[in-house]
């Protein structure tokens, strides 16, 4: 049976925003899906994170598919560079991701080493989904270049979607993202 995880941001939970609507979806179309609610999600601490997203996972394979949203999306990178060689996912989508420090001292700790992206493209049977938003007031549109060049991620560029997040700070709420569904749906084949 295929498995998701859904790795939220930075101030979410479970319930935030579009995950429901992803869980939801995906499990309509028989994957398992699982959307943990990470430690201390105001301080976010790289090594708990990934602590629990391998706790989650237990053991990898290549019927599992990441999701992560914002500093989700570094919890997944981290995680894929430290599992054994032997292992692989299935693959991974990434909602607004970046891969270096965007000027938030919370989150500062998931980028204090450079990323070390050909064991994390190793890792992935299938690949990478980086999903990004023209207007996302934290996270520069280049980063979709980063996936695209590092990773050879799949690149999506939405418009005026804002961080993809909940109702904050005048950004309209994002409760449903298909674009992460059918690229795991993509990628899954």
């Amino acid at each position: 049976m295929n498995r998701a995880i859904i790795i939220h941001c930075w101030e979410g939970y479970p319930e935030y925003c579009w995950y429901p609507y992803v869980k939801k979806e995906l499990e309509a179309k028989g994957f398992e899906v699982k959307v943990p609610a990470f430690p201390d999600t105001d301080n976010p601490k790289q090594d708990a994170w990934v602590a629990l997203l391998e706790q989650e996972i237990g053991i990898p394979g290549e019927n599992l598919y990441l999701i992560g949203h914002s500093i989700g999306c570094a919890a997944i990178l981290r995680y894929l560079e430290i599992i054994d060689e032997s292992e692989k996912i299935g693959g991974a989508v990434f909602v607004a991701g970046f891969t270096e420090e965007i000027g938030y001292k919370e989150i500062e700790n998931f980028f204090e080493n450079p990323f070390d992206f050909e064991k994390i493209k190793r890792a992935s049977k299938n690949g990478f989904v980086a999903i990004h938003s023209d207007d996302d007031p934290y996270v520069d549109l280049r980063f979709s270049d980063i996936f695209k060049e590092k990773l050879d991620a799949e690149v999506i560029v939405k418009k005026n979607m804002g961080h993809f997040s909940g109702a904050i700070e005048n950004e309209k709420a994002c409760l449903e993202l298909p674009d992460v569904v059918e690229g795991i749906l993509k990628i899954a084949k």
